[in-house]
């Protein structure tokens, strides 16, 4: 049994290069990549959706791939740190109440991100640098990936 695959089409961006990435291309449309956790039920939910739904996605696993500045930054750059920093979690429980009050802002996040990323709510899913999705919602996914009529 064959899986399609569906892709979003976005107006083409400069692609960004990354040691040990590979970016594919095929004319305007980017591959999805989803980024977390593996044992995180979220990003669970996540990718069974997004199996369930034949889209294909690559995943980028925090605990092993770590997370680059630039990416963060680039997230930044889209959404307000308040929706990236995951203030329900362990990880944020886990922080002084001084380490919380120090963050305040993109530089002040950006920097808790890239020390602690399992801080940062997950999933995210990306397409060629533009963040379509913070979190898991169901309806979220089908009105991003709903048919093109």
């Amino acid at each position: 049994m064959s899986k399609s695959v569906i892709a979003i089409s976005l107006p083409p961006t400069p692609s960004r290069e990354r040691e040990g990435e590979q970016t594919y291309r095929c004319a305007n449309l980017m591959i999805l990549k989803l980024y977390g956790i593996p044992n995180c039920n979220t990003v669970k939910k996540a990718r069974d959706w997004l199996s369930q739904h034949d889209i294909a996605v690559e995943f980028h696993n925090f605990k092993k791939q770590g997370l680059d500045a630039v990416t963060a930054q680039n997230w930044l750059g889209q959404r307000a740190w308040s929706e990236l920093i995951n203030r329900k979690g362990m990880t944020w429980r886990g922080l002084s109440d001084e380490q919380k009050q120090q963050v305040k802002d993109n530089s002040s996040a950006l920097t808790l991100m890239l020390e602690k990323n399992s801080v940062i709510k997950r999933p995210l899913l990306e397409q060629d640098g533009k963040l379509l999705s913070v979190g898991f919602d169901a309806n979220r996914y089908a009105d991003l990936f709903k048919p093109a009529d």
